[in-house]
């Protein structure tokens, strides 16, 4: 495992100068979780030690647990710091999810321009979800945005057959706004398609539900967003990527 020697601690907690020490510490501490959690379970991603009671953050199959130095308890829940009512999980948590919006293969994207085109947003969409079809409604009132719409069949069996007529339509946007609104589905039609590409990717980054959007400063946000938090998103995304 590689480390930095300095770690930015969630939520305002004064950065950690590590010593050898605490990289040994950190090496026991993953050895003795994937001690517990047996040969079969998941690996650890990563461990650090937090500012909070003396925890070590361990990252397992995308998720976070606790536990002390010597591994004697496993904390699996969510920390609070209780002065200012932070959730320290979530807030890590949402640090972790964030990528460089560079890094995304937008080739692999229906790319959609609307008036400047100058905010960003990139979503992970399956052709059934009911929450992306909301979505699409929404983003019918939303301007000045380049969308990229990387289709992401996880739901139901024939999510891949929908995905790969859409992505074959001689004008894609239209084909997936056609489907998403209005729900005319496309016409059954073969072409080299990106569709296990864009599985793949997704599930490297760890997307496991539909809509999951990706805004210009690389903040992950999964669900669906009405449209005037979507608005803020966007300009908050814009800003912080400058």
């Amino acid at each position: 495992m590689k480390f930095n020697a300095r770690f930015a601690l969630c939520s305002g907690l004064a950065a950690l100068f590590l010593s050898p020490l605490a990289f040994a510490n950190e090496a026991l501490v993953k050895k003795g979780v994937e001690a517990w959690l047996g040969s079969s379970g998941p690996k650890v991603e990563n461990v650090r030690k937090t500012g909070a009671l003396g925890l070590y953050e361990v990252q397992v199959d995308g998720e976070l647990i606790y536990t002390d130095e010597k591994v004697t308890h496993i904390i699996i829940g969510e920390v609070i710091e209780a002065p200012s009512r932070k959730n320290l999980t979530e807030e890590r948590k949402q640090k972790l999810a964030q990528i460089k919006f560079s890094d995304l293969p937008l080739d692999l994207a229906v790319k959609q321009v609307k008036g400047n085109g100058k905010r960003l947003l990139a979503t992970f969409e399956d052709p059934n979800c009911s929450y992306c079809k909301k979505l699409a409604q929404e983003l019918q009132g939303v301007n000045d945005v380049t969308i990229y719409t990387f289709i992401y069949p996880i739901l139901s069996p024939d999510s891949t057959e929908k995905a790969k007529n859409l992505w074959c339509a001689s004008d894609r946007v239209k084909a997936w706004n056609d489907f998403m609104i209005n729900n005319q589905a496309p016409a059954s039609k073969n072409c080299n398609h990106p569709t296990e590409k864009v599985v793949a990717f997704g599930k490297k980054l760890n997307i496991r539900g539909t809509p999951t959007m990706f805004f210009a400063d690389g903040s992950r946000v999964p669900g669906y967003m009405p449209m005037n938090i979507l608005e803020k998103a966007l300009d908050r995304g814009s800003a912080n990527s400058r």
